[in-house]
């Protein structure tokens, strides 16, 4: 079994960028999103999306990218 979760991480970044790392709350932040197993030892970490970024692209980048998280067909339950 596999915990998928994101995250927001407070940064600075120069004073022009900020409207693009501004999340929904107004602060300025990465998105990161990290993988781990039932031990709680991560297997994936994709961070540096900006924080506006929504979390279903960051998760298709993720999946897309060459060595990036690994989905096993029929092996996945999305829970909302």
């Amino acid at each position: 079994m596999v915990a998928l979760d994101g995250t927001f991480i407070n940064v600075h970044v120069p004073v022009g960028d900020r409207p693009k790392y501004r999340n929904r709350k107004g602060e300025i932040v990465v998105n990161v999103l990290g993988s781990c197993i039932r031990n709680m030892q991560f297997i994936y970490v994709l961070p540096g999306w900006e924080g506006f970024t929504a979390d279903g692209r960051v998760l298709r980048d993720a999946i897309r990218r060459q060595n990036g998280l690994q989905v096993r067909h029929g092996k996945c339950k999305l829970l909302l």
